[in-house]
């Protein structure tokens, strides 16, 4: 697979086109495909975060909000669980693009070369393999930038597997970084109106509880995931933040590693969310989003709801292995 999509990258004039709001591990695998498979570019027609920017600043590269997608011969899609997610409302893909992605698949994507693989933590890792197994230098740049998605998609490792860390360790391995300078690319201070809303976000939380287990639902008008961050902070084992802007909200969802290995899952809560509204989700077992129109109360309502059944099918079952004499 990986020599498969080496030959379609390799040649021509390309575009690398990332989500809305694009995070790290979008644009470090931007980044990596851009310089190991010129000529390309980047293109992030809804701006990319702020820790993004942080690291684009730092390492030095460019990154297009606007392009005409026919000046180039191959259009190349990452970490983008579905079209919906670039924010561009009537907004086509041609069919001949290739994507690569490491979400759960949304089965949105109608294009002739989608490759995914879920069990990755990273799309950065996705990259790396696709670099490793074609015997392509992994320079010092593009080993920093592919370090920096593993770590801030893992959450800092508390997301991670076994095989994200032997990928991590190959990245040190070969390219001489040490462990600070990994852990610095990404560092960043909370700006004083993330800290504020994060503080709102706490202030007009509501929160639920089964047995052990709490969900904390709240909503703002941005820094969605770092409010999600702040809740469980504060005790909650599942939480759900969201934005509304007109008729439209966009929802970051996160939970404890604890309460993943109890069976919780948000990605799959939030696709079938996503499905059952008409809106766009999806994600990972301890980190998914959703966006789309609608009311922002009716769907973090939704997602507390749905939440709270899991957690009763969790509190029950551990009840009925409590019970059991043989165990």
């Amino acid at each position: 697979m990986y020599e498969e999509i080496a030959n379609k990258l390799k040649g021509g004039k390309k575009v690398v086109m990332v989500h809305g709001n694009a995070d790290m591990d979008a644009i470090s695998s931007a980044y990596a495909i851009s310089r190991c498979f010129p000529t390309c570019d980047i293109y992030a027609p809804c701006g990319i975060d702020r820790v993004s920017r942080f690291v684009q600043e730092k390492i030095g590269f460019d990154v297009i909000e606007k392009c005409d997608l026919n000046d180039y011969d191959l259009v190349v899609v990452v970490d983008t669980s579905s079209p919906e997610q670039f924010g561009m409302e009537g907004f086509s893909i041609p069919a001949n693009c290739l994507v690569i992605d490491h979400h759960l698949p949304s089965g949105k994507w109608k294009c002739d070369d989608f490759y995914c693989d879920p069990d990755k933590c990273a799309c950065a890792q996705i990259i790396l393999d696709i670099i490793r197994e074609n015997g392509i230098e992994l320079t010092r740049d593009v080993g920093l930038m592919l370090l920096g998605g593993m770590l801030t998609d893992s959450g800092h490792f508390q997301y991670g597997d076994y095989v994200l860390l032997k990928d991590f360790a190959y990245i040190l391995e070969k390219t001489g970084i040490q462990m600070d300078e990994a852990l610095a690319l990404t560092r960043t201070e909370a700006s004083m109106s993330e800290r504020v809303a994060n503080m709102k976000c706490i202030g007009r939380s509501k929160f639920e509880r089964v047995g052990d287990m709490i969900v904390a639902t709240s909503y703002g008008g941005s820094f969605e995931a770092s409010g999600c961050r702040a809740l469980m902070a504060a005790g909650a084992d599942v939480a759900f933040v969201a934005s509304q802007r007109d008729d439209n909200f966009r929802l970051s969802a996160r939970a404890t590693q604890e309460m993943v290995r109890r069976g919780i899952n948000l990605g799959e809560i939030i696709k079938g969310i996503g499905y059952e509204t008409t809106t766009d989700g999806g994600g990972h077992d301890g980190a998914a989003g959703l966006s789309g129109i609608g009311d922002v109360e009716a769907m973090l309502h939704i997602c507390n709801s749905r939440t709270m059944d899991e957690f009763r099918k969790i509190k029950k079952n551990r009840e009925v292995v409590s019970d059991d004499p043989d165990e």
